[in-house]
């Protein structure tokens, strides 16, 4: 069964200006991702869908290919990533090259591990799923959300305020780091399955702030493996 690691990696971001090739610990963050997948050795190939020739060029230099570059339109704040997705195959397709399985990993994900990528795919193929993600539970019940209007704090679900913690059910959100999908569907099925990973091994990265934190928790993580 052939399997596809994509990678989106375009070149404009605002918050974050080069986000995707910024430095993290000493090297361009995007490696991160570009290693856990060569390291797991279920792909035939890993892949980057950029637009900037930077990129790319650091793509190939940690083992990626890049065999074309992303079109405008999809390179754009509006293009989803199913779009990006989509386009990919439709490249491959006219190159004669078809994969059975994909997996998109985000660039900006320095916690994705060999480990989790092969579990995820375990679980799709014999699972039942068209897909499948991490996920991260919430460390305190969605249920007791507040809302915070003109100073005024009040509970979105008011007749939750009675209810006792243990009483709720567990959520989770997604991590952000990779989805498997079945290439047949990509990810438009609601066919969707998930692997919890603990709340340390994994951060967004939407601000400076959010870097400067993503960083000492991959530090503290290291620490704690010696």
């Amino acid at each position: 069964m052939k399997s596809l690691a994509i990678i989106p990696a375009r070149g404009g971001s605002k918050r974050i200006p080069r986000k995707n090739i910024k430095n993290f610990l000493g090297k361009p963050i995007i490696a991160y991702s570009i290693e856990a997948a060569l390291k797991s050795n279920l792909f035939d190939e890993v892949m980057v869908s950029t637009d900037d020739e930077e990129i790319a060029d650091i793509a190939r230099n940690y083992g990626a290919a890049v065999p074309f570059f992303r079109s405008e339109p999809n390179s754009n704040d509006f293009a989803s990533l199913n779009d990006v997705l989509e386009e990919v195959k439709t490249q491959y397709a006219q190159h004669n090259r078809y994969f059975e399985t994909g997996c998109c990993i985000l660039p900006t994900a320095p916690f994705i591990s060999a480990a989790s990528i092969t579990e995820a795919y375990a679980l799709l193929i014999n699972g039942g799923f068209d897909s499948i993600r991490p996920i991260v539970k919430y460390e305190y019940p969605i249920q007791r959300a507040l809302r915070l209007i003109d100073g005024r704090v009040e509970m979105i679900v008011q007749e939750n305020y009675k209810m006792r913690s243990q009483d709720f059910e567990e959520a989770y959100h997604d991590a952000g780091q990779f989805y498997w999908f079945k290439m047949e569907t990509l990810l438009k099925s609601t066919n969707r399955g998930g692997i919890e990973i603990n709340s340390f091994e994994t951060q967004d990265i939407d601000s400076i702030e959010d870097w400067m934190l993503a960083e000492k928790k991959y530090l503290l993580l290291e620490t704690k493996s010696l």
